[in-house]
């Protein structure tokens, strides 16, 4: 690892940070930037250990803004919580995908990742929905389940359209910088 591709790192952050503050704007439902977040710190991060820990500090910082700030009613009063330990699951695992982006970053392979980025998201989240204690909806069986997926499926798509929209952003973002930046070239290389 050389110092100019270390040297990226502080760059990528700055992006993925606006990335999680832009949850703080109105959007639609699951519109965010989660997914692309991940998959962007994982394929660019120089450390493989910070590729992990960037895009979940980044993630848990938004959470702690919009829990105490716009949410702050609905917890009484200041909270550390997290949004779902469901949500830091799939995000684990998106972040496993963008490893695999990891020297080929292409339009295609982003595009792809995008895709399976908002499949395990909505598989793992809606699981959690439905397994949760607090769960009163669906019954504890397959029928259940298959119905909390269904019910779901409207919050599919737009985080599908949030992942493929931030996921151009952020790499394309980088794509366009990159080449004009000495750390920023060596890394992208």
């Amino acid at each position: 690892m050389n110092k100019q591709a270390l040297g990226a790192a502080p760059f990528i952050f700055v992006l993925i940070l606006a990335a999680a503050l832009s949850r703080l704007l109105p959007h639609w439902p699951n519109f965010t930037p989660v997914g692309a977040m991940a998959l962007f710190g994982a394929a660019y991060f120089p450390r493989k250990v910070v590729a992990f820990l960037a895009p979940i500090l980044a993630l848990y910082l938004s959470d702690l803004l919009l829990n105490n700030l716009l949410y702050a009613e609905y917890y009484g009063g200041f909270t550390w919580a997290i949004s779902s330990p469901w949500v830091y699951a799939a995000f684990l695992l998106i972040i496993g995908i963008g490893m695999l982006l990891r020297g080929r970053v292409s339009a295609v392979a982003v595009g792809g990742s995008a895709l399976a980025a908002s499949v395990v998201f909505f598989l793992i989240t809606n699981f959690g929905v439905w397994a949760s204690s607090l769960n009163l909806l669906y019954p504890k069986s397959f029928a259940g389940l298959m119905a909390c997926y269904a019910a779901g499926l409207p919050y599919f798509w737009n985080t599908l359209a949030g992942d493929l929209f931030f996921s151009g952003v952020l790499f394309g973002a980088y794509a366009l910088i990159a080449p004009r930046i000495p750390a920023l070239r060596a890394q992208a290389e």
